[in-house]
């Protein structure tokens, strides 16, 4: 059943939108991206640590200064940490090159299933979800990636997102659903 009023259509044909990148057809897009997404993520890691350790460095001394009042931000110093990682991936992988720095390093770019490039939501949901996965099913969601053509993790399969090489890439004349 379709529907077409001057340009605006909706579409209940049943068909499914196929896989913008098929491991079987561009092989290359995926070759070496699970052990690059392992570096990617170190890289990452050092990334948000850096300021998280100046930031209680700064508490640290500031609670010298002011003798002991100043420790109390302390109880700031975890949530920020939180906040700062979320909006870290977020912002990357909602910028232009849809991708972490480690990502980037790594030449390595995040991409949903049907080609779009990231946006913000998807790269802080994206983020929360790799930590709850990780807390709780640590060793699954690294087997995953390794018995499927894509690479992907469990929290690629629960968002419909796709890791690839960026060298390699060919463009998909697609663009992200804004709803």
């Amino acid at each position: 059943m379709s529907y077409s009023d001057s340009g605006n259509a909706w579409r209940n044909d049943g068909a499914a939108q196929p896989h913008a990148y098929d491991p079987y057809q561009h092989p290359e897009l995926f070759r070496g991206v699970a052990t690059r997404r392992v570096f990617a993520f170190l890289i990452d890691m050092v990334v948000i640590s850096v300021p998280v350790i100046l930031g209680y460095i700064f508490i640290a001394l500031f609670g010298v200064v002011t003798l002991g009042i100043g420790w109390a931000l302390f109880w700031l110093a975890w949530p920020a940490s939180v906040i700062w990682a979320i909006v870290y991936y977020g912002a990357c992988i909602g910028g232009p090159s849809s991708a972490t720095v480690g990502m980037r390093i790594m030449d390595l770019e995040l991409r949903t299933w049907y080609g779009a490039p990231g946006y913000f939501v998807l790269g802080a949901t994206h983020a929360v979800l790799f930590w709850v996965t990780v807390s709780f099913l640590t060793p699954f969601i690294v087997l995953i990636g390794l018995f499927n053509g894509r690479r992907r993790l469990l929290h690629d399969f629960v968002l419909g997102t796709v890791v690839i090489n960026n060298s390699v890439r060919a463009p998909v004349a697609q663009t992200a659903r804004t709803w």
